[in-house]
């Protein structure tokens, strides 16, 4: 069944962990409280498409394109968004955990991370500028060399920037979230 199209459907609790699906398109779908955690979505095409409530830890999406893809209550934990196709990339998170996933190297701008934990995720040499990270929880998250141009801080948490080593220009930041800018220098603000 490779090299199948489908379009306007809906995918209802499909559980297919640790298999490979691969060289079809996706287009105008709906994948609602699926399964696909350690599956292999490589050269895959996904465009306007929605997953809710999905399982999609550790998934592959080697020369992936993904397309207007929005993720909303997804697990995402360890997935490299590196490894997808750069052209068209377009996606936004709602109440994901995207910890420890991988966007190094990624073009997303006014990306929309929203009540999202990005633990440990690395966004280096990223262009976020006018992204926005509505409470979003970023320990240990990596931002180098990442363009935050315009990007919404305000109520996000937990993070730590290095203005030297990132473009910040114009991001908006809570007077509570700029200790976050000033880690390294190890002050105490009280």
């Amino acid at each position: 069944m490779e090299g199948a199209t489908h379009e306007g459907k809906t995918f209802d609790k499909v559980i297919y962990p640790n298999k490979p699906i691969r060289n079809r398109e996706f287009e105008r779908c709906t994948f609602r409280n699926c399964d696909f955690s350690g599956s292999d979505f490589s050269q895959n095409r996904f465009t306007d498409c929605t997953f809710i409530g999905c399982n999609l830890a550790l998934l592959k999406l080697n020369s992936c394109t993904l397309n207007n893809v929005v993720f909303r209550e997804c697990k995402l934990t360890g997935v490299n968004f590196s490894a997808c196709e750069e052209v068209l990339f377009t996606v936004q998170f709602e109440r994901c955990l995207l910890d420890y996933a991988s966007f190094v190297n990624r073009k997303m701008p006014r990306t929309q991370f929203i009540h999202t934990s990005l633990k440990g995720a690395d966004l280096s040499n990223a262009n976020l500028s006018s992204a926005v990270f509505s409470d979003a929880d970023l320990e240990r998250a990596v931002f180098s060399y990442t363009n935050l141009t315009g990007a919404d801080f305000s109520t996000a948490f937990n993070f730590e920037i290095d203005p030297e080593l990132n473009t910040i220009k114009k991001a908006k930041f809570s007077s509570y979230g700029l200790q976050g800018l000033l880690t390294k220098y190890k002050l105490q603000i009280v």
